[in-house]
């Protein structure tokens, strides 16, 4: 029987009752009919519409561009069979064009126009329609970033300096080619193998005009890594391209740039020779630069704080370079001033951040809400880096900022550029066919470089190779690439055996971290508090790295094969191998949880991990979460005082962006789901470093690979402009 209803306010409310629309799109769609003047039903569906799109992570709802124009189908808003046909019959009959130009509560602007002040609760402009605030934030960021990738003036003595330190920092080190060199076997130690490897090594990209013969003569004859080094003269650096010399480059010319790359592509390595190489700059003249290093989540931060330490300590540069290199990082909450209860932040236009370089790692997570607060909290002079990779899943809430403008990556550099980067580097794009003859389409494209080389994963890694072939939506050469036989993956066809197998295998995994708390005990030679604050600090350090060496992660919150089905059952089996003593009580030794809300009073942030354990230095032993904070330290909290948290044997893919583990597992449903895309797949596999274990259906796996993520924005088309 199809469903008969009178008007789009009755299909509003249907919908609503069927929680299809979440209450807040029924009550906003209720406010705009309440306040239209000429078209109030249709404007309640299209209120309607516009918000629940908005919560999908859609900044827009992206109208037909053909000649009329016409409301998406009501598939949108996952509505099928013979209720949608009556409600596309409904849609279909109304003008929209005119329903639009004549609406009260709606603002119409031509290609060229911009909004300067909030005059109705709804924008149209180039078939697209906003919610007012998100066209501001998306107005407002392309403004910004396109005046922040206008180049900056070098003079000619300054250019030679940079240039001769970035030939510093990115020397070649040819140690990595001995040893690849040294570890062929001697059925592969030929010419053409040699070759090869050299090529790889020192990213060499136009092989005709180098002697082989001569190259191969000084390689064969090596003894020590120093006598490689006639490799100079033999493959000299216009024949090559070092895409990290290239990328820090682009960011000495700009105010504003990006760094994309996937796992292992050295994006943190990068970023820390270019911050050398910006300090030197400024040190030429004069100036001590103000840095700061940020990322959207405790764990990201913590990460990056981590990786750039090591990587400042290996800077081959004078010692006053590296200390005006911060090794610390912070959450953007923490660097925007969170104020408890409020959406504003204490930094912004009227009081903006103090510093001259900010350097944003993980800008994939980052929304278009949060992006205009941090460019609106900019300094005019700051210059800012983004980190990340484009490939991986947008932000959970609205907009793919990121990937909207890595959008322009696919084209070449302008010819000026290239002659800058080539004056800098010694490299030309033009070999690798990344210089546009013509005008580019956007000047954004000159502020942008993807790392082409994963230095974590080469040719003998099978998460490599899988992570590659999903890249491409390619779900036949993924399912090759398991006939491989690499010893770094492992794929168990989803059944009850492997779902069982798969609980088992985590529960010796996690037997790790649980063996360290059961083992713990205060020695009596402890007895001052100094001291035992000390072996407590140093037992929460431990305990919460092993714990993060390996993680269950799922596609899905619910059910059997979500975060919250499997985390009851890897405790069950935790708790009957007696490795955790859980009673009725929620709180037992060894509880992992995840805060999934920021507390900016107690300093925790969602997707922060902590463990549950004796607080030994109180006067009597009681229990509290600890968590390591991103400047190293150790924080602890009550129970009782926890923000918001769940149990964390598992975790979402999502949750699991900013993090990285040593052996990852990844279950998905039995079922495929629009969830299920290619960048879900591709994030969740490279969160492994060294192992990788995949649970799955075949069917739904593939169809995964092949289902893109689509966001409407009208960020990208703004930025071409």
């Amino acid at each position: 029987m199809v469903m008969v209803l009178k008007n789009f306010s009755e299909w509003v409310t249907y919908l609503a009752e069927k929680s299809v629309l979440r209450p807040l799109d029924f009550q906003f769609a209720k406010f705009i009919s309440s306040i239209e003047q000429q078209h109030r039903d249709p404007l309640m569906w299209l209120a309607a519409v516009t918000s629940y799109q908005l919560g999908q992570g859609h900044i827009c709802v992206n109208l037909d561009a053909d000649e009329q124009v016409s409301l998406p189908m009501p598939s949108l808003i996952g509505l099928y069979g013979e209720a949608a046909e009556s409600l596309e019959c409904m849609v279909n009959q109304v003008d929209w064009q005119k329903v639009m130009t004549e609406a009260s509560t709606v603002t119409c602007l031509s290609p060229n126009d911009m909004m300067t002040s909030a005059v109705t609760p709804l924008v149209w402009q180039q078939n697209r329609l906003y919610l007012q605030r998100y066209y501001y934030f998306e107005q407002t960021i392309a403004t910004r970033l396109h005046a922040m990738a206008e180049p900056i003036s070098i003079e000619r003595d300054a250019l030679q300096s940079v240039a001769e330190m970035l030939d510093r920092l990115f020397s070649r080190e040819y140690h990595y080619l001995y040893s690849a060199l040294s570890a062929l076997p001697a059925e592969q130690n030929n010419q053409v193998m040699r070759q090869q490897v050299i090529c790889d090594f020192l990213d060499v990209v136009k092989v005709e005009p180098i002697d082989w013969l001569y190259v191969d003569d000084i390689v064969t004859q090596a003894t020590n890594v120093k006598a490689l080094q006639g490799l100079d003269d033999a493959v000299p650096l216009s024949l090559c391209l070092n895409w990290q010399k290239v990328a820090a480059a682009v960011a000495l010319t700009r105010r504003f740039a990006v760094i994309s790359g996937g796992p292992g592509t050295g994006k943190t390595t990068t970023v820390t020779k270019l911050l050398a190489a910006m300090v030197h700059q400024a040190n030429q003249a004069g100036e001590s630069p103000s840095i700061k290093l940020v990322a959207p989540t405790g764990k990201a931060a913590a990460r990056l704080t981590e990786s750039i330490g090591k990587a400042v300590d290996s800077l081959t540069v004078e010692p006053e370079i590296k200390q005006q290199i911060p090794t610390e990082s912070s959450t953007l909450h923490r660097l925007l001033g969170a104020i408890p209860g409020r959406v504003e932040f204490r930094h912004n236009k009227a009081n903006p951040l103090h510093l001259d370089v900010l350097v944003l790692d993980e800008a994939s997570m980052v929304d278009l809400p949060m992006m205009h607060r941090l460019l609106d909290a900019l300094p005019a002079h700051a210059r800012l880096i983004l980190l990340g990779d484009k490939d991986q899943l947008a932000s959970v809430e609205a907009g793919a900022v990121l990937s909207d403008i890595c959008d322009f990556a696919q084209f070449g550099y302008s010819s000026q550029q290239n002659d800058l980067i080539q004056a800098l580097t010694q490299f030309d794009c033009r070999l690798a066919g990344k210089v546009e003859s013509s005008k580019s389409a956007s000047a954004l494209v000159d502020s942008l470089c993807v790392l082409q080389k994963s230095y974590r994963f080469d040719a003998r890694s099978g998460i490599g190779q899988l992570a590659k072939q999903v890249n491409l939506a390619n779900s036949y050469g993924f399912d090759q690439v398991w006939n491989k036989a690499f010893d770094d993956i492992e794929w168990l066809a989803l059944s009850a055996d492997s779902y069982q197998q798969l609980v088992d295998k985590l529960v010796r995994t996690y037997k790790e971290y649980l063996a360290l708390l059961l083992r713990s005990n205060p020695q009596e030679e402890l007895q001052s508090a100094e001291a035992l604050s000390h072996w407590q600090q140093r037992l929460a350090r431990e305990v919460l790295s092993s714990f993060a060496q390996s993680r269950l992660l799922c596609a899905v919150r619910e059910g059997d094969f979500g975060v919250s089905g499997l985390n009851q059952r890897i405790e069950k089996r935790l708790k009957q191998r007696g490795l955790i003593s859980r009673g009725d009580e929620a709180w037992y030794i060894g509880r992992p949880v995840m805060v999934t809300r920021n507390d900016h009073g107690l300093g925790l942030f969602n997707g922060d991990i902590g463990i549950c354990m004796w607080d030994y230095c109180a006067e009597t032993p009681r229990l509290k979460v600890f968590f390591e904070l991103p400047d190293g330290s150790i924080k602890s909290v009550l129970p009782s005082r926890m923000p918001e948290h769940e149990t964390a044997y598992a975790m979402t893919i999502h949750k699991s962006q900013g993090s990285e583990f040593s052996h990852t597992f990844m279950i998905l449903p039995t079922d495929f789901s629009p969830l299920l895309t290619k960048e879900l797949i591709y994030t969740g596999i490279t969160r492994a470093k060294k192992q990788f274990t995949l649970v799955a259906d075949q069917r739904v796996v593939n169809r995964g690979i092949r289902h893109k993520t689509l966001r409407h924005s009208g960020l990208a088309k703004r930025l071409a402009n």
